[in-house]
């Protein structure tokens, strides 16, 4: 226990150097240190891994049905209806009101949490949170506006660590503190409340961004010729839209446009800049879902992130199912601390697999989402949680591995710009998809089943997603051996 200690005080202090010996105007490391601490002490939730057993125990009294089927669907209700408003909000005001509507969010969440008592009060916690998380945007998006390009990759790579590091020490304190010291369920809320109060202050820090990526874009020779998000071919593997590897500024719409007249391009009028910014959206998303290779991965991400969050949301209602709180010792933290190392171990050392994934990307696409299927009836067959707790594990794992592989695969393509928007409209199909699965398999309106017969579902579910893939690696390869070869571009490199 004392070595995380140390290690955490150094980090802290380093980060607090870095910050106080740079001068905020002009220099990307400010904004970076800000935001990676309002990252951390945002996730640094130790509540998170023990919510369900602090909800369903005497802290609440809540029953395992009113959790399942009136409070949790909320988040999955209210971060689809949030989402897309929240998406335009974001570019439209630069990223920062939005970073600290968050932050005032997930105050609001644990106020509600520590003192709220009842389902209605439980509920606008998870509608609150659902503004939690539509708000996520705006952190991943700010530091596109405040840093130059040549950073992007680095700067992404410090906010997406930070958050990972954060969890997984959340989750490793919370359950040292319960295991060991006999915490009370509430105090791990109190200490979360306390975390998500230092991010709201870390965020009214941040500098105020002077463009944005599509609202208030400002062309320059630096966003002209810079580089795509993670990396960009030397050739697009075939079916690609030609367009798609071209870096292109999100306000200029083309000169051929028949619905808007040059008057109203020229119109400073808010409305007509909107309408500006949503035909180029409209343009570039037809343009880049009219590769195959493109439409086909970002439809792995959106099954798979559906269902992905869907466990998220119910699987700490399985485990109280499986061995209930009051009864036994829990080790929720344990298991999300190693899930989420061990996700990010499996996603780090697929950079240093040399694969060819033009060819056999989707193979291994159907191969893992086939053992995430296995890992998922194994949760639902067993009666023993430590081979539910196992089933998780794989689960995550195998999940965090192929996301990362994913990503990459439909960001190479693609400028910053259309990367947000293609990731945009990923991430709203997972919600429209989830929603579905939510109101058919949860909701009292709909089959309304028991937690462990919505885990036959959802283990079906990724076996469905396994055969479409494997069916279509098949497909892929007959066409490479038989017919014309699959291009051995860039994309089979590592992914970073």
């Amino acid at each position: 226990r004392g070595k995380p200690a140390k290690l955490s005080r150094k980090c802290t202090a380093s980060a607090l150097l870095l910050l106080f010996t740079t001068s905020p105007s002009d220099s990307w490391v400010y904004p970076t240190v800000i935001l990676c601490l309002f990252g951390f002490f945002s996730l640094m939730r130790p509540s998170e891994p023990f919510l369900i057993p602090y909800l369903s125990g005497p802290d609440k009294n809540l029953t395992s049905e009113e959790l399942t089927n009136e409070i949790l669907p909320v988040w999955t209700y209210s971060y689809l209806v949030l989402l897309f408003p929240v998406f335009v909000l974001t570019d439209f005001v630069r990223y920062k009101p939005v970073i600290i509507l968050q932050g005032i969010s997930f105050i609001i969440t644990w106020l509600l949490l520590l003192f709220g008592q009842g389902v209605m009060a439980m509920q606008a916690v998870e509608f609150f949170y659902g503004m939690v998380t539509a708000t996520e945007v705006a952190y991943y998006a700010y530091i596109y506006s405040v840093v130059s390009p040549e950073h992007y990759q680095k700067v992404s790579g410090y906010c997406r660590s930070i958050t990972l590091v954060a969890y997984t020490a959340a989750s490793v304190l919370a359950q040292l503190l319960v295991s060991l010291a006999n915490v009370s369920y509430f105090y791990l809320n109190v200490i979360s409340m306390v975390c998500v109060s230092v991010a709201f202050l870390f965020s009214l820090f941040l500098p105020m961004p002077k463009k944005s990526m599509f609202f208030h874009a400002k062309p320059s020779k630096d966003l002209q010729n810079s580089p795509s998000t993670n990396a960009v071919l030397d050739e697009p593997p075939k079916g690609d839209a030609p367009g798609c590897k071209e870096e292109k500024l999100p306000p200029k719409i083309p000169t051929n446009s028949k619905n808007l007249d040059v008057d109203q391009l020229n119109s400073p009028k808010p409305e007509n800049m909107a309408l500006r910014v949503f035909v180029q959206w409209f343009q570039d998303l037809k343009e880049c879902y009219s590769s195959k290779h493109l439409f086909y991965w970002s439809l792995w991400w959106a099954l798979s992130t559906a269902g992905f969050n869907q466990i998220l949301n119910y699987v700490q209602i399985l485990w109280d199912y499986k061995a209930p709180s009051q009864n036994s010792s829990i080790y929720n933290g344990a298991v999300e601390a190693i899930a989420t190392f061990g996700g990010a171990v499996a996603a780090f050392a697929v950079g240093y697999v040399k694969v060819n994934w033009n060819l056999l990307g989707e193979l291994a696409l159907g191969i893992f989402s086939g053992v995430n299927a296995g890992a998922l009836l194994l949760m639902h067959y067993t009666t023993n949680i430590w081979a539910c707790y196992a089933g998780y594990l794989i689960f995550k794992s195998g999940y965090m591995l192929l996301i990362t592989i994913a990503v990459f695969q439909i960001a190479v393509n693609l400028s910053v710009e259309r990367y947000a928007l293609v990731f945009g409209l990923d991430t709203f199909i997972a919600l429209v998809i989830q929603t579905i699965m939510t109101v058919i398999v949860v909701d009292p309106r709909g089959l309304n089943l028991p937690i462990s017969i919505q885990f036959l579902v959802y283990g079906s579910y990724f076996a469905a997603i396994a055969g479409i893939f494997l069916m279509r690696s098949v497909y892929i390869i007959y066409s490479a051996k038989y017919g014309k070869q699959v291009p051995d571009s860039s994309t089979s490199q590592n992914p970073d």
